[in-house]
């Protein structure tokens, strides 16, 4: 088929997108986050949200509009500011709201599936650094006189999806599971809900020096 790469360029691709997906990264703190505090379900929910994210960035990036985005600095820098604010939003709700256990229940009151899902779309989709990634990371794989190019970059964000999760789906089982021990130590489940907000904060800054190069 016209829009599936060589062999050798497939291996290439799997053996990157494994090291960049034991990268730890706001997306995986989430889907973490929120299988501690409201069980696999909303993790798997928030881990599908990012999912449907990197799907539509990778149909901007096949259709070239990514291109369009980061060429616009106002548009970038907008972007780039409602990134940071979306993950700054989810530090403070993590201290608000976190996954802390009382006596008298297990866990907070869940969020929809929904919810999550959306939560997950969201850290995705509002994430500058995400277009950037896809726009210099997908291409590599593709060349630009390809005339199948487009399809081959579908091809490859969704197969970036399909290798991700056997790295992502553990680690919210693992999650769902560590949170029972959690339940009987509310303090150490609180300090958890700090080193979240902490590293959702650091991620925000981060995000903000996003730089086109």
């Amino acid at each position: 088929m016209s829009f599936i790469p060589e062999t050798a360029i497939l291996l290439q691709f799997a053996v990157a997108t494994y090291l960049i997906a034991i990268t730890p990264g706001p997306d995986m703190t989430l889907f973490v986050g929120r299988a501690l505090s409201e069980g696999r379900s909303a993790g798997f929910a928030c881990m599908f949200g990012a999912f449907t994210g990197i799907v539509i960035h990778t149909t901007l990036v096949s259709l070239g509009l990514s291109a369009l985005i980061v060429a616009a600095p106002q548009a970038f820098m907008v972007l780039k500011i409602g990134g940071a604010g979306y993950l700054v939003w989810l530090a403070c709700q993590a201290i608000r709201n976190g996954s802390a256990f009382s006596p008298e229940t297990v866990r907070r009151a869940p969020r929809s599936l929904f919810q999550n899902w959306a939560t997950g779309l969201g850290i995705n989709l509002l994430n500058p650094k995400i277009i950037l990634f896809f726009m210099t990371f997908l291409p590599q794989f593709v060349s630009t006189h390809d005339p199948h190019a487009p399809g081959k970059l579908f091809f490859l964000g969704m197969l970036f999806i399909l290798l991700s999760l056997p790295l992502a789906v553990p680690m919210v089982v693992a999650a769902d599971k560590f949170a029972d021990l959690l339940k009987k130590s509310p303090r150490v489940t609180r300090a958890v809900d700090y080193l979240f907000a902490g590293v959702f904060s650091a991620f925000a800054l981060k995000m903000l020096t996003a730089q086109v190069r």
